[in-house]
């Protein structure tokens, strides 16, 4: 699959909120921060049914080095990320 991908204005708060964390622990953390969250990104658009659905068709993606799960949907080909959520969060948030 070669969709789209559109984050909800959650997931872009989510998004910025843990680059800016990451930033001020270590400057240049956040960039990396990004750059292993575009790596999960690539993988989700190219094979968006390779992550587990786990709560009705919401899947969720891990991400590589940093402690946080990209949850998402397909929906009319197309991928929308709803939230970037820090694994150690009650999982039950994000839902909301």
């Amino acid at each position: 699959m070669s969709g789209s991908i559109r984050f909800t204005p959650d997931a872009q708060k989510d998004i910025a909120e843990a680059y800016a964390w990451y930033e001020v622990q270590r400057r240049g953390l956040g960039e990396e921060y990004l750059t292993c969250l575009d790596a999960g990104f690539e993988r989700i658009t190219r094979m968006p049914e390779g992550h587990p659905e786990v709560y009705r068709s919401f899947r969720r993606a891990l991400i590589r080095r940093f402690p946080y799960s990209i949850f998402y949907q397909i929906v009319d080909g197309s991928v929308i990320v709803y939230a970037v959520f820090h694994n150690s969060r009650d999982p039950k948030k994000w839902k909301r």
